[in-house]
C-alpha cells in the first residue's frame, strides 16, 4: 500500500467516522465536501481558459447545473464528466481538480455535470440529467471526439448514458472512461468483503447510497445499474481503472473483463497500492498524481491509436 495511503488510513483509525446512516443527509454531504477541500492540500487549481455555469431544463421539468471547462491548449475533445459520491454527495466543486487535469491532459472542453441527486431524486433521475447533459454537450461543442466520462457512482452512470445514446440512435462516442466504477448492486464481490472497512471507506456507507438511490425493487436489476448483466455490446472504446484496495475493485474487473467479452476494445489501468477516490488525492498523494496521469494517458493512446475509438 501507498505510504501516504497507509498514513491517512491511521489517522482515520484514530478518529473513525460516524456511518453515514447515523448522520443527517446534511452531515454526509458536508463531510464529503470538506474531505475533497481538504485533498487538495491548499495546492493552485490547474490553470484552464475559463470555467462557466450554465442551468439546463431537467425532463422532470427542473434544472440542474453544468460547469464547462476550456483548455489552455485546445485539440478538438470533448469530455462529459459525471463525479462520484454514491449518487448522493459529491458535486462540481468537489470535483473541479478532476476536471480541470483531464482538461488540461487531453486538451478537451469539459462539460461536468451537477445532476440532481438521491435521495430528493432517484434513479432513474441523475442518469437523466446526464443523458440531457451529454446531448447537450454534443450540441453545443460540434465536430468533437466526445468522451463520457466519471468516477465512482459517475462511472456507472457513464455506461447507462453510453447504453442510452446506444439503443436510441444517439451520441457515438470516441471513447469511455469509468474510474472505480459500482457495477453489481447485488455486493457479491471479494473485494467488498476482504475491504469493507479500514480503507477510507465503509462498505456499510456504500450499502446506504445504495438505499438512497434504488427505491424501488425492480431498479436493483434495471441494466443501468445492474452493469455485469447489462448488454455491453457496441460500446465506445472503454479504459477502466480499479484501485487496488477497495471494495469496488473486483467489479470493476469483471466489468472490464464483461466488456471485453462483448467486443469492447479495453484498456484496463490497475491504480496499485490505492484506495477508492484517490482522483480526489492527486493534490497530496504523488502516487494518486500519477495514477490519474497513467489513467488519461490511456484515454489519450485510445483516441489517438485504436482505429475504432474514432
Amino acid at each position: 500500500m501507498d505510504r501516504f495511503i497507509r498514513a491517512l488510513i491511521q489517522w482515520q483509525a484514530v478518529d473513525r467516522p460516524a456511518p453515514a446512516r447515523t448522520l443527517t443527509l446534511e452531515q454526509v454531504r458536508r463531510r464529503y465536501a470538506d474531505s475533497a477541500t481538504r485533498s487538495r492540500g491548499g495546492a493552485e487549481p490547474v490553470p484552464v481558459a475559463s470555467v462557466t455555469d450554465q442551468l439546463l431544463d431537467g425532463l422532470d421539468g427542473g434544472k440542474f447545473t453544468v460547469r464547462t471547462y476550456l483548455p489552455l491548449a485546445d485539440r478538438g475533445r470533448l469530455v462529459t464528466f459525471l463525479h462520484g459520491g454514491g449518487w448522493t454527495v459529491g458535486d462540481i466543486d468537489t470535483h473541479d481538480s478532476v476536471c480541470r487535469r483531464i482538461a488540461t491532459a487531453l486538451g478537451a472542453v469539459v462539460v461536468s455535470v451537477d445532476y440532481r441527486r438521491a435521495p430528493e431524486h432517484p434513479h432513474p433521475g441523475p442518469l437523466q440529467d446526464g443523458i440531457v447533459a451529454a446531448e447537450w454537450a454534443a450540441a453545443t461543442f460540434t465536430g468533437r471526439e466526445h468522451v463520457i466520462a466519471g468516477d465512482s457512482a459517475g462511472g456507472g452512470l457513464s455506461v447507462g448514458i453510453s447504453m442510452h445514446e446506444r439503443d436510441n440512435g444517439g451520441i457515438t462516442f470516441a471513447a469511455q472512461l469509468l474510474v472505480y466504477p459500482p457495477a453489481d448492486p447485488a455486493m457479491r464481490s471479494e473485494s467488498i468483503r476482504t475491504y469493507a472497512t479500514g480503507y477510507l471507506g465503509d462498505v456499510d456507507d456504500l450499502r446506504w447510497y445504495y438505499e438512497q438511490y434504488l427505491t424501488e425493487p425492480e431498479h436493483h436489476t434495471d441494466p443501468a445499474i445492474d452493469l455485469l448483466n447489462a448488454d455491453l455490446r457496441e460500446l465506445a472504446p472503454t479504459v477502466v481503472c480499479t484501485a487496488e484496495f477497495d471494495p469496488l475493485h473486483d467489479e470493476g474487473v469483471e466489468l472490464a473483463d464483461r466488456l471485453a467479452a462483448a467486443g469492447v476494445t479495453v484498456r484496463h489501468i490497475p491504480a496499485l497500492g490505492l484506495t477508492h477516490g484517490f482522483l480526489l488525492m492527486a493534490d497530496i498523494v504523488p502516487s494518486a498524481a500519477t495514477a490519474t496521469s497513467d489513467v488519461l494517458a490511456a484515454v489519450e493512446e485510445m483516441l489517438t491509436s485504436v482505429p475504432v475509438a474514432r
